[in-house]
């Protein structure tokens, strides 16, 4: 199927409304991504004619929902590459699994001396759990940092991996930067000692295609609502070997074997990393909206994305007062910056009051501002329904908050 843009964007109901009168051009995507028509409507209908409890009924209703359920599992695992659906866990999102990793690998390898190695650009959703593990098993943190570009320091990487170095958690892709990272050099070098690797790749999923095989990671996290499909759901990815060692970190339903009250054994991959009743409606939802990207093309989105990111650095670069902050090589389509003298949060305000929704502050990055300086930026962030006219539309809106506010 060609790609066409207007297409696309009739695919996406909420985008046809007016903001204050104006046309919403919405720029949030780093913060959450819009839905389709067919996630919307295979959401309304679950709940309509398919709503059950999965795995533990035997009547019509469980055992459809249970069916449709493994089956996202399996789209999920293919989407991604991976080798079984034992290494697709379904979580509530890339906090949940990166916090599932910190609690439960950590538990099982990381003890006191330990050292967990990430980068100075990571969300706080992979700077936190790991501070909470150091600091519940005596561990140390260390940062790989990066330069003014937003590019990691990949010559440090190597004096910063040691014998203590029990896990490297890097983000694929900076939401405040768009930096891509070079996460096959880094998981090559930190293999070469042994060393897992666990990629954030909340910004990454949505952009372009991920095959975890030929990344060679050993685990790989992501959230539904970034990629499309409804919030509450995401994604562990993990080797079977390393899922099989780690303990459950999460007690409850359909995770165990046999209980009583002196002992309980816990069921198989991926089960057992799944406690409670599951968001089997997310699941699919987000199933749903693979399908709906591999419809499109992933390969066409990331080509129509390529100039869009071409254009919007363009249209931007030519804005007196403007600062980008983040200008590495392989990027997404991310973009924060600064206009001279104005506060993010006011600029933010009446480029709201035109419809134009972007996102002002730190963006769960503290370290990032804090490494620049600065207090935090406006960012706009574009995925595949956005076109050049709303880059325009950003331009002249930044001019005239330029205009009153200088």
């Amino acid at each position: 199927m060609a790609f066409s843009i207007d297409r696309i964007r009739n695919d996406f109901p909420i985008l046809h409304q007016k903001v204050y009168n104006k046309p919403l051009v919405y720029l949030d995507n780093g913060a959450t991504t819009h839905k389709p028509a067919v996630v919307i409507e295979t959401i309304k209908e679950l709940q309509e004619s398919h709503n059950s409890s999965i795995h533990r009924g035997i009547h019509f209703l469980s055992e459809q929902m249970t069916s449709r359920y493994e089956a996202a599992r399996e789209t999920v695992r293919a989407f991604l590459n991976a080798s079984s659906t034992s290494e697709v866990i379904f979580t509530s999102g890339a906090t949940g699994s990166i916090n599932a990793v910190a609690f439960s690998f950590g538990e099982r390898y990381v003890k006191a001396g330990d050292e967990i190695l990430i980068s100075e650009m990571e969300h706080h959703s992979n700077i936190v759990p790991w501070q909470m593990l150091c600091q519940r098993k005596g561990a140390k943190l260390k940062i790989i940092p990066f330069d003014h570009n937003g590019e990691l320091l990949l010559d440090q990487l190597d004096a910063l991996l040691t014998e203590q170095t029990k896990l490297v958690a890097l983000t694929h892709a900076s939401n405040s930067l768009g930096t891509i990272n070079p996460v096959k050099e880094v998981i090559r070098r930190a293999h070469a000692r042994n060393i897992p690797v666990m990629l954030d790749g909340a910004q990454m999923v949505q952009h372009g295609k991920v095959d975890v095989k030929e990344l060679d990671c050993d685990f790989y996290v992501f959230s539904s609502h970034k990629i499309f499909g409804p919030t509450g759901s995401g994604v562990l990815y993990g080797k079977e070997s390393l899922l099989e060692e780690m303990p459950p970190y999460q007690g409850g339903g359909d995770m165990v074997d046999q209980v009583t009250f002196e002992d309980t054994s816990y069921n198989t991959l991926p089960f057992k990393f799944e406690a409670g009743t599951a968001n089997y409606i997310g699941a699919i939802g987000l199933a749903t909206a693979i399908d709906y990207l591999k419809q499109v093309g992933i390969s066409e989105i990331g080509l129509y994305e390529k100039e869009l990111i071409d254009y919007t650095k363009q249209k931007l670069g030519d804005i007196e007062g403007l600062i980008i902050y983040g200008n590495a090589k392989k990027r997404i389509s991310v973009f924060s910056f600064l206009l001279d003298n104005i506060h993010t949060y006011d600029a933010g305000m009446i480029l709201d009051k035109m419809g134009i929704a972007v996102r002002t502050g730190t963006h769960c990055t503290q370290p990032v501002m804090d490494h620049f300086g600065i207090s935090g930026t406006i960012r706009a962030s574009l995925v595949f329904y956005n076109t050049r006219e709303e880059v325009d539309r950003l331009a002249e809106g930044i001019e005239q908050t330029i205009k009153m506010l200088s």
